[in-house]
């Protein structure tokens, strides 16, 4: 619990009662890999913190292809938003690339915290805010780029994951096959 709060806490500020009152509420969980935290066509109904591990946010496109959208790393919150605090179907995946350990919400107990703690609204939003932000900043710079830099940046980005995932999940994350990324990985390699 102690790596949530660290978290937290650099967000707003909660006494010791409130910290206590959300370790009460809180579930700590393994997620192994390949399982999934959360599916298209059902409702999210937990918010998870992640301790240790990667997971990814997917989807399928119209041809049936498997697209990352982006990875979540250790020291952040996952949850599909619009479908929890919407009660609506996703329409993504959010999948353990690698085991995971979260620490769950379940939906009526961080709803509760929501309704209880005073400021814990604005550490939310904050935390919320922070997400969107690094989401924008990750795939902007990939957008106009060619797949040479897209990789580069890539690893500038995330450069604890390149060698605990599947490439399969970054050449989807990047928007090039595999045997491109096989191929821009050998070429850097030589330099």
């Amino acid at each position: 619990m102690k790596e949530l709060f660290d978290f937290i806490l650099r967000f707003g500020n909660l006494n010791q009662q409130q910290i206590d009152f959300i370790a009460s509420k809180a579930k700590e969980t393994d997620l192994p890999n390949d399982e999934y935290f959360s599916e298209a066509g059902k409702i999210a109904r937990q918010v998870a913190f992640v301790v240790s591990g990667i997971l990814r946010v997917c989807y399928y496109d119209n041809k049936g292809e498997e697209i990352t959208k982006y990875f979540i790393e250790e020291n952040n919150l996952v949850v599909d938003l619009e479908s929890f605090d919407n009660e609506i179907c996703s329409s993504t995946y959010v999948q353990a690339v690698t085991d995971c350990k979260l620490i769950v919400f379940e939906r009526k107990d961080w709803l509760e915290l929501l309704q209880t703690i005073v400021g814990w609204e604005a550490i939310v939003h904050k935390i919320i805010s922070r997400a969107l932000i690094q989401k924008v900043e990750r795939r902007s710079p990939l957008v106009s780029e060619d797949a040479t830099t897209r990789y580069l940046k890539f690893l500038e980005i995330y450069p604890t994951v390149v060698n605990k995932i599947p490439l399969s999940y970054i050449a989807s994350y990047l928007g090039i096959t595999q045997s491109s990324l096989s191929r821009i990985r050998k070429n850097i390699a030589k330099y």
